[in-house]
């Protein structure tokens, strides 16, 4: 069998002591028709680990419903366990047990002892299994436990249905990112976070240590040192300035990167930053004190043989060279929070990223849906906080109504409140789309597929300074426009079939030729580009998924268009901004 991403999963914390544990494992699953209840504790694991039974192998980090997985499985499950044996050298480091991400409650025991629980199915975690691993063979098992239809559970665009429909697309269960075993000396660094400081050429960490021991961090650009901070016995969390003695600003298309050396005790760690400041002015959003226009596509990180998760981390280069081969210069990574490999190549590329989350699925209206959420998405935050390429937060998106139930704006406002308490560098928009109650960026959605009548409803905020937008106009007691920067987060979906063998789905009339596609796109894309009080657009999507074909790219990342209908695209997206003049 196979194996794939065999690269190390997080290039901004990256220790030399590592094992990757993708390929081949040991694999069941079971169905349960009715009455599924997650459990409350290590029982059930404990269970299925006595009496579970193997039929199947599996190519971990991809999922059961995955043709790369080996199986292939696209019915509902909500239990699948994985165990694999492998041999460990045991020493007098500390082992941890990493898993980049699994579907959703998932259980580890190692040597039949439980190592630890994680809920949440887009956020990575560890076990220190230290204790628990022998010199020699030792066995890992894993249970994951899953179910969409529960109100309580973040399920992104999986389908809650049997099937694909609409905007929703094949599930994905139990482990989706790389397993691998990190080893590290007794004193190690626990956490960091980057503060970089443009204006200043500095930048301040807030390092996390187990243990005390002397700390060095060398911050070096294209190879060359450039800063140093030394402290001798640190322990705790600690924070450290560190002037830099050139200045290499991170920027829209040109990912500029300082490389990080930290060591404390024996513990090394390798990281990188970007030196960029973001904050917003009037209806301007500037990164380093200039006006960028955000040309964002809807990206939504499906793959049509991994479906969560992409074979080789060049299919994640390929997506970031397609989006900018026209024209666009960031993405919104849209119901799903991306891998760290991705990230990395954006913060390369310099590709501007808003981070989300998965919270389609969840109840809103529930007194519950706190707790279900906020462990996750501060899990989600706290591990991308360094990546450049992220420019904003937002939490949410389209926070309808529940079954008929109003949302609970408490979750929204408590969310919102937590989110800039952790991370005062970036923008945060409580829910994109609706219903608005506490945002940094006033965004809307509008799918209104006439140009005309799309630049008319628009143009009355810069004569009227009255947003148009139908959930405004439709509940005016829901949300209110109070003068926030603007930017159309979602428009155009416009359908264009390219897979002739599913009944294709997308926004609008349909379109009877490319040239009337080309058209409408740029009648739409124009409208927003000369909005001087319109900082950004998010164009629906980059590629087909599945049955939703309003892609400017097949689902196999294949041109749906001939060059010309391309170029027309391109000089649209590229036009200067009224706001950047």
């Amino acid at each position: 069998m196979k194996i794939y991403r065999n690269e190390h999963p997080n290039p901004q914390f990256m220790r030399s002591h590592w094992q990757n544990l993708n390929g081949e494992w040991e694999f069941g699953f079971k169905k349960v028709p009715v009455g599924f209840k997650f459990s409350q504790d290590e029982a059930r694991a404990l269970k299925y680990h006595r009496d579970g039974q193997y039929p199947y192998t599996i190519n971990v980090p991809f999922c059961i419903e995955s043709e790369l997985s080996g199986i292939g499985n696209t019915d509902f499950v909500n239990l699948v366990w994985y165990k694999k044996v492998l041999d460990i050298k045991k020493s007098d480091e500390r082992i941890f047990l990493h898993i980049g991400a699994a579907d959703y409650l998932t259980t580890v025991l190692v040597n039949g002892k439980p190592a630890g629980r994680h809920k949440g199915g887009y956020t990575s975690f560890c076990f220190d299994i230290t204790e628990l691993v022998v010199s020699g063979e030792n066995e890992i098992f894993i249970l994951c436990e899953d179910d969409v239809k529960n109100p309580l559970v973040c399920r992104g665009k999986q389908s809650e249905r049997k099937k694909s429909h609409g905007c929703d697309y094949t599930r994905t269960t139990g482990i989706w990112q790389t397993v691998y075993l990190e080893f590290t000396p007794q004193e190690y660094i626990k956490d960091f976070k980057i503060y970089p400081d443009a204006d200043n050429c500095s930048v301040t960490l807030e390092a996390d240590f187990a243990g005390t021991a002397d700390f060095e961090c060398n911050v070096l650009y294209n190879g060359k040192a450039v800063g140093n901070v030394n402290r001798a016995s640190a322990n705790g969390i600690r924070f450290f300035s560190i002037p830099l003695s050139e200045k290499h600003l991170w920027e829209a298309g040109h990912g500029r990167l300082y490389d990080l050396e930290l060591k404390f005790g024996d513990d090394t760690v390798k990281s990188y930053f970007g030196l960029r400041d973001i904050r917003l002015d009037g209806f301007k959003f500037l990164i380093n004190e200039e006006s960028v226009f955000q040309r964002l596509v809807l990206d939504q990180g499906f793959y049509k043989d991994g479906i969560y998760t992409a074979k080789d981390e060049s299919e994640f280069i390929k997506d970031i060279e397609l989006s900018l081969a026209l024209g666009f210069n960031g993405a919104r990574l849209h119901q799903k929070v991306f891998e760290p490999r991705f990230l990395y190549h954006c913060d390369k590329m310099g590709y501007l990223v808003w981070g989300e989350y998965a919270n389609w699925g969840l109840d809103y209206s529930s007194a519950a849906a706190l707790a279900a959420f906020l462990p996750e998405w501060a899990e989600a935050v706290n591990r991308d906080f360094n990546h450049p390429s992220i420019i904003g937060w937002c939490p949410f998106n389209e926070t309808w109504n529940y079954r008929g139930r109003q949302q609970k704006n408490e979750l929204l406002f408590i969310v919102y409140d937590y989110t800039k308490a952790v991370d005062k560098t970036r923008p945060c928009i409580d829910t994109s789309g609706n219903f608005h109650v506490k945002t940094d960026i006033y965004d809307v959605h509008d799918y209104n597929y006439d140009p005309v009548l799309f630049k008319k409803n628009f143009d009355k905020l810069v004569n009227d300074n009255v947003l148009y937008e139908h959930v405004l106009i439709d509940n005016p007691n829901r949300q209110k426009y109070d003068g926030q920067p603007v930017f159309v987060s979602e428009y155009g979906g416009i359908k264009w079939q390219s897979d002739k063998s599913v009944k294709s789905w997308g926004y609008g009339e349909n379109v009877k030729t490319p040239e009337e596609f080309a058209q409408r796109y740029c009648g739409l894309t124009d409208a927003l580009i000369s909005n001087e009080k319109m900082f950004g657009f998010c164009y629906t999507q980059l590629y087909d998924i599945e049955q939703e074909q309003n892609g400017l790219y097949t689902y196999n990342r294949e041109k749906k268009f001939a060059d010309n209908i391309y170029s027309e695209i391109i000089k649209s997206n590229t036009k200067t901004a009224a706001i950047e003049k």
